[in-house]
Formats: structure tokens, sequence, C-alpha cells
């Protein structure tokens, strides 16, 4: 029997016509608007005045004390406002201007989504008390300060392999503060060793990094190729933290009287959850080339009906350990700030990526300069500018590199921010946390990390020369 009658097929037809002319409409617009040459017009000329009043405005926030996404968010809006503007005017219609931005903003939408993930289960893990448990456990253990040095150190550089590392920075942060709010010396020396560890770790995992997600996310490596960089990494770490060994106190620290918690109820069935999360996501993708977005939204909704679970069978008159808790308010916590200021950045790039500034920027970089020598300068420049703007500029400059080129550049990017307090989100996470919490000029500061910058730069180019040897002496 004919499920669709003749006067359905014939309404079916019309509405497939309906959907199919839009399209049809827009490729004939987009072949007769070819792209303009703006870089040497008003609009690309303020298109470069708002990018570097917003970065500038972005990285002087302790100073005026506005959050860096207002800037950044405000500085994107003006620049693609004014090529729609003039797209308009000349072309009488913007439509491949929106092309363009639609896809610069499906790049942010992807990065949005997996963050946001990766942080729900972060927070959901903090509510549960895990990471309390760790803490306490760590400080009644009755390790000496050089031991829990190493130890925080360690635990940052593998966590951050799992778990964004801005993440990573402030969870050690807090650790570590616990740890030694009597020693604002050791404070300092493994604040600066969790930011150095946590930068590296997510170097070597597309799951711990910006700027290795980005080049997971284009395809640039794939996800077992990201462990070549495991011995560059673990030499990134290990180098500056063996140089400030020596100057951490001997002592060890008084025990806490605090009890080790017991867990909330799920909370290893949450560890679990996320576990298999990231498996999904990796098989998914290797075997199946599924986009990484697409399994970490999985492992979300397994934790929404686990959530569900645990509120359903929560017993009348229990106490807090054995409720369940609300995912959303997990999904409230996450650093929304961060979030917004990556918007403002990546489409703040791809406006110019747009008026053709990036393709002129890989002309002279890679065409010009060596580019080994140029992967370098990016990776060092990563010190004063975030690391996943910077691997978003480069990816929008297409340029034609050989493996071990962009092993080099996601090596460079992700340690170089080492290098100074400012140049990654987790030396800015803990430098927020140590604001409130240690007396002026204790503890990790800017100038205590600066101090120590030479140190950091000889890891930086001993796990380059790592890599040299790795990759059979060639990039």
């Amino acid at each position: 029997m004919s499920i669709i009658r003749p006067g359905s097929a014939v309404h079916l037809s019309f509405i497939l016509i309906g959907l199919l002319l839009p399209a049809l409409s827009i490729a004939q617009d987009l072949a007769a608007a070819a792209p303009l040459e703006l870089k040497g017009h008003w609009v690309g000329y303020s298109a470069i005045a708002i990018t570097i009043l917003a970065y500038i405005v972005a990285m002087t926030e302790d100073m005026h004390q506005m959050s860096k996404a207002k800037p950044m968010v405000l500085g994107a809006a003006l620049i693609w406002f004014a090529i729609f503007i003039y797209y308009h005017q000349v072309h009488g219609n913007s439509k491949t201007v929106a092309v363009g931005f639609e896809s610069n903003l499906m790049a942010y939408v992807e990065l949005f989504l997996f963050i946001m993930v990766s942080m729900t289960f972060l927070n959901t893990m903090t509510e549960r008390g895990i990471f309390d448990a760790l803490r306490i456990f760590l400080v009644n253990r009755q390790y000496s300060y050089r031991q829990l040095f190493w130890i925080t150190g360690s635990i940052a550089f593998l966590l951050s392999t799992v778990i964004s590392s801005l993440t990573v920075g402030l969870l050690m942060g807090y650790i570590i503060l616990a740890i030694g709010e009597d020693e604002p010396e050791f404070v300092g020396l493994a604040g600066l060793n969790a930011v150095i560890a946590a930068n590296a770790g997510g170097t070597m995992s597309p799951l711990g990094g910006i700027s290795t997600f980005f080049v997971w996310q284009q395809n640039m490596l794939h996800f077992w190729e990201f462990f070549d960089l495991t011995i560059p990494c673990v030499v990134n770490f290990v180098v500056p933290a063996a140089l400030m060994h020596f100057s951490v106190v001997k002592k060890t620290p008084f025990p806490n009287d605090d009890e080790v918690p017991v867990l909330k109820r799920g909370s290893k069935r949450v560890i679990f959850i996320f576990v298999v999360t990231l498996c999904v996501t990796i098989l998914a993708d290797v075997i199946l080339e599924m986009p990484p977005i697409a399994g970490m939204m999985f492992g979300l909704a397994l934790l929404q009906f686990f959530s569900y679970y645990l509120i359903k069978t929560e017993k009348k008159g229990c106490g807090p350990a054995q409720k369940g808790f609300d995912v959303f308010k997990c999904v409230a916590g996450v650093d929304w700030d961060t979030l917004l200021f990556f918007y403002g950045a990546m489409m703040i790039v791809g406006a110019l990526g747009f008026l053709g500034y990036m393709e002129g920027m890989a002309q002279f970089l890679f065409g010009q300069i060596s580019p080994t020598i140029a992967n370098i300068l990016i990776g060092l420049s990563s010190a004063c500018i975030d690391n996943g703007t910077l691997m978003f500029a480069v990816l929008n400059m297409h340029p034609d590199f050989q493996k071990g080129q962009w092993l080099l550049l996601t090596l460079t990017l992700g340690v170089g921010g080492s290098l100074l307090a400012i140049g990654s989100a987790p030396g800015l996470h803990v430098l927020g946390l140590m604001k409130g919490i240690m007396k002026e000029g204790e503890g990790y500061t800017f100038t205590f990390h600066l101090r120590w910058m030479p140190a950091v730069f000889l890891g930086f180019a001993a796990s380059i020369g790592a890599l040299y040897l790795v990759n059979g002496c060639t990039f």
C-alpha cells in the first residue's frame, strides 16, 4: 500500500524546491560577488586598529579590572559590521561575507561545546568532593615540600592531557595554596611548576589545549600523532622543574586536622562516565572520523541521565553526601569569560583572514623566512598572545606544512606560553587565585615568574632539541 498520496508527493516536491531555491540563489550571489581587496582600504586599516586596541585592553585586564572578553567581543562585532556594511554598499548584498562569518562561527561553536563539556565534568567532580579529598589526602600524607613540588607538578601534567589546561591551572593553584599556606616561596615555585606542567601536558594531547584542539579539529595531525610530542613535553616540564627543585624548602608541612571527606554519592561513577566519554570521543574520531564534539556531547548526555538517576533515587532525610546534583549548575560554573574571549579572538582573526591579511602574513613568514624559524618565533610570541588565537591565525594562513612542521608549531605554541605568567590560561588563572589570598608580592606573581624565565626558556629550547632528535633530525 502506498504511504505517500499523489497530492502529498506534489506538496513534497514544492517543499524540496523551496528548500533548494535559497541555496541556488546564494550560489549565484557568491559567484557574482568576488572577494574585494580591502587591505589598503579604510575597512582594513580600521580592522587592524580595532584589533590592536582590543588586545591592549584585554592584556591589561589587571589594571582596569574589566574582563578580557568585553573588548574582544566588541572588537569582533565592530570589524564584521564594517565589512558587512561595505560589501552591502558595493555589491548590494553581503552573502559572501555571511558565508565567511558563518564558517568562522562554526569553528568556534565546536571549540565552545568541547570546552563547555570538559569544564562541566570538572565542575561536577569538584561538586562531588573529589578534588577536596585529593587536597586533604596530599596534606595528611606528610610529604616534604620538595616531594609535594614534584607530585603537584606531575598531577598537573597528567590531568592536562585529558582536561583543558586552563582549568587544571585553577585546580592545582587551589591545592598548592592549601598545602603551602605558611610557605609563600613554596607556593610561588609550585605554582610556576604547575603552570609549566599544565602547558606541557596539554601540548601532547588534543584534549588538553586550545591550540592542539584546533590542529586536531582541522585534521592537520591525527590523534595518535600528538604522542610524538610526549618526550619533548616531558623535557619541557622536567628541565625547569629540576632547576627549581633546589630552591624548594626541605621542610615538611604540618598535618591538617581535616579528615579525608567521604566522597559524595556517585562520584566514582562520574569519573567512570568521564573516562568513557574520552574513550568514545577518541575512538569515534580515529575509527569513524567523527568530529570530536560528537563524542563529548554523548558524554554530556550520559552525565545528564546519571544526574537524573541520582536525584530520583535520593532518600528523604539523607545527608548532603547522599544527594544528587544539578548538571545545569555545573554548566553555569563554566568559565564564560574565557569562552567569550575566544569567541572575540577567533572572529577577529577570521575577519583579518577574510580581508587578506593572513595570506600576506603567511607569504612573509613561510615564504621569506624558514618555516622552522617562523614556527619558533610564533611559539615565542605566545608568551604574550594567547596560543589558541595564534594557532587559529596560522590555520587561517593555510601553510603547506609537513607533519614535522605541524609538530614543531604545536609544541612551540603550547609550551611558549610558559615563558611569561600572562602567556597562558593556567598562568592567568593561578595569578588571579593568588591575588585574594597571598600577601602583596608573595607566592606566584608576574615578577616571580619573570625571575625564573631563563630556566623556563632553557626548557623551551631543550624541548625543541628533543623534538628534533625524536623526529629523525628533520622538521
